[in-house]
């Protein structure tokens, strides 16, 4: 079995390819960039391919190797920009996949904040694009992750920065007030935060194992439940 990774080299993708790693996976990555420029020994066990989502055929050699693919791709901007990255180029490769056999994709989107969802319009319309494409082209293997703010180890440049001391204490507070996000305008600011670590685990167990969670959706407060399960 092969997972590729769209995003392989961000925050989140890296932790997937790192997880996907440790339980003994063959590990993909495809990107714009190929290679980065990762001094991990991890990296090194990685097939990186380059590819550009807006481009569909530069995915097809990646996708057709592919058993299970994992979409760690999206970003901030202007409504178009966001339109674009979190909708238009997730689709495509939701379709290059469908198309060459893939039998799973797990897309990692994000959850609402209410009305602060109409500063970054398109940030969520491209999400919401992308959730209905998947759904539609993989109706029984289609998994799709919801998390709030995700907070982990970050490597910039040569360092890893530790953000865990500074969000750790609202996943603890928040998990279990799962009412108070029901509390008009203010209840989305109770959502409980999530670790990349948890996260990377959810979706490599969801992307490999059917019986670990068969298809749908995984919001914030069940990533941090299954993240538990052994």
């Amino acid at each position: 079995m092969q997972i590729l990774v769209l995003g392989g080299n961000g925050f989140v993708g890296s932790h997937v390819c790192q997880e996907a790693l440790a339980q003994g996976f063959s590990v993909a990555s495809l990107s714009r960039s190929g290679r980065p420029s990762i001094h991990e020994s991890w990296a090194d066990e990685v097939q990186w391919y380059k590819g550009n989502l807006l481009e569909p055929e530069s995915l097809k050699h990646a996708m057709s190797e592919a058993t299970v693919v994992v979409s760690c791709v999206g970003g901030f901007g202007s409504r178009t920009h966001m339109l674009t990255l979190n909708g238009t180029a997730n689709i495509n490769a939701v379709q290059v996949a469908a198309e060459n056999g893939v039998k799973r994709f797990v897309y990692i989107s994000g959850l609402s904040f209410g009305l602060l969802d109409y500063c970054i319009r398109g940030y969520h319309e491209g999400q919401k694009a992308t959730e209905a494409e998947l759904t539609k082209r993989f109706p029984d293997g289609a998994v799709i992750l919801r998390p709030g703010y995700i907070y982990g180890t970050r490597p910039i440049g040569p360092l890893k920065i530790r953000f865990g001391l500074m969000w750790k204490p609202f996943e603890l507070a928040y998990q279990n007030a799962r009412p108070l996000r029901k509390i008009p305008l203010i209840g989305p600011f109770f959502t409980p935060t999530v670790n990349v670590a948890k996260v990377a685990k959810v979706v490599v167990r969801s992307a490999t194992d059917p019986g670990f969670f068969s298809s749908g959706m995984i919001d914030v407060y069940n990533i941090i439940r299954l993240a538990k399960q052994k």
